[in-house]
């Protein structure tokens, strides 16, 4: 292997791969001034890989007519943004902000509805092209991954950091959207580099700086401090990782208990976490969120009949079963309500996640005024445990063997080939505007 393949004097370039020399600011073959240097160029193996505004990309992707205008996508003047394009985001669009909000700060944005079967395409692709990289994948959501490349030099002829390169730009060539990339001794610092430059980002922080590096950033880079517990170590005059770094463990386990464990560690960047091949789901839901808030029985129990057998068919396609229905609740004023009921078996039944909903559901029914209903199951287990006859209830038997029929039916002729009593004809007013699946990582 030529000595400039582990000299960290040699850097490359980003767009043809060339390797550099040090006095090379742009590319010697190419002249991009997308030139990597870093002392540990060579080295680093823990990468996390981020797809850019993902879906909005995708759009944009598919329509020319959109690739200078900022796009927003998401649902009706009620919904709230999936995601932004980074024209969109100049003007202060950020995701999961109320879609009115979004339109008042961007008002010439073009707004997209989501699909998501397209995006879970893409999505695919370039998960298949990241596990052609490396065994090692640890798929985080629809558009990011971690990535281990230890060992896979011999294999592409590349350290890790060239094959990485040359991945991020088939995938803008071939499938037609851009990536970031972090590289990193350990995934938490692979996780925030991706966040550095984007978009058609590279950033590389090594073990040598990350103390250096973490210092002056605020404490809510540290995974797991959101903003309620950035407020309680506000009030504790803590706002910077610096201020973690010079703190004992012990005193901050005293104070904030196991997660002062994990500060204690991660401002230090010492995160033993491995790249996992899979990182299996602890709930799995859906939702909708209506154009107008609704009450009544009539209209909310057609969605909730809807919602659990697109849950039931997650759960199904994926062979797995919950313990526990969960109700999501969301009133006109904002205000969420969450309701479980846990089960002496576990179920992947659309019929009995309905009817248990459904019970969650009766108890809410007081008048109040609901713009979101949404039904999920949690503490996932194999499916082969699930749903054993019902010696009881008889008539919850037949219809779970009469489930399993329509099952059959409409694995062969589509998922609108068969329709049960509830939904059929679902209520016209409470056709939703935003529909969303969640699945809860671990």
């Amino acid at each position: 292997m030529p000595q400039h393949d582990l000299d960290p004097k040699f850097g490359f370039c980003r767009d043809c791969l060339i390797y550099q020399g040090q006095e090379n600011r742009r590319c010697i073959q190419c002249g991009s001034p997308r030139v990597l240097r870093h002392d540990e160029l060579y080295e680093l193996t823990v990468a996390h890989v981020d797809c850019d505004a993902f879906y909005a990309t995708v759009e944009k992707r598919d329509n020319p007519e959109l690739a200078d205008k900022p796009v927003i996508i998401g649902g009706g003047k009620r919904g709230v943004v999936s995601t932004a394009c980074y024209l969109a985001r100049i003007h202060g669009v950020r995701s999961a902000m109320p879609m009115f909000k979004a339109l008042e700060a961007c008002p010439q944005a073009v707004v997209v509805r989501p699909d998501m079967e397209k995006y879970s395409r893409v999505g695919r692709q370039v998960r298949q092209m990241m596990e052609e990289l490396t065994p090692l994948v640890q798929p985080i959501s629809i558009d990011e991954a971690f990535l281990e490349l230890s060992g896979t030099q011999a294999l592409h002829r590349n350290p890790p950091a060239r094959t990485l390169a040359d991945f991020a730009n088939r995938v803008e060539r071939e499938i037609g959207i851009t990536v970031s990339v972090g590289l990193s001794y350990c995934k938490f610092l692979a996780k925030v580099a991706s966040d550095l430059d984007k978009p058609r980002g590279f950033s590389i922080i090594g073990a040598a700086e990350a103390l250096t590096f973490l210092k002056d950033r605020p404490v809510t880079t540290i995974w797991g401090v959101g903003k309620a517990f950035e407020a309680t170590l506000r009030k504790d005059g803590i706002t910077t990782i610096g201020q973690l770094q010079l703190m004992e463990e012990g005193d901050l386990m005293r104070r904030y208990g196991s997660i002062g464990q994990r500060l204690f560690h991660l401002s230090r960047g010492q995160d033993t976490r491995s790249v996992h091949t899979r990182d299996s789901a602890k709930s799995i839901s859906s939702e909708t969120t209506f154009n107008s808030d609704y009450a009544d029985r009539t209209t909310l129990v057609p969605v909730l009949r809807s919602l659990s057998e697109k849950v039931a068919y997650r759960l199904k396609k994926s062979e797995t079963a919950g313990h526990t229905v969960v109700l999501k609740l969301k009133s006109a004023e904002f205000k969420l309500r969450t309701r479980n009921k846990r089960l002496d078996d576990p179920t992947c039944l659309a019929d009995r996640i309905f009817h248990t909903g459904l019970s969650l559901l009766e108890r809410e029914l007081d008048g109040t005024k609901y713009r979101l209903l949404g039904i999920g199951v949690s503490d996932l287990t194999k499916a082969d445990l699930a749903d054993p006859p019902d010696l009881v209830d008889l008539e919850a038997t037949q219809r779970a063997v009469a489930e399993r029929a329509i099952d059959k039916v409409r694995a062969r002729f589509g998922k609108d080939a068969v329709e049960t009593g509830y939904t059929f004809g679902r209520h016209k007013a409470a056709r939703p505007q935003r529909d969303q699946e969640g699945s809860d990582k671990s």
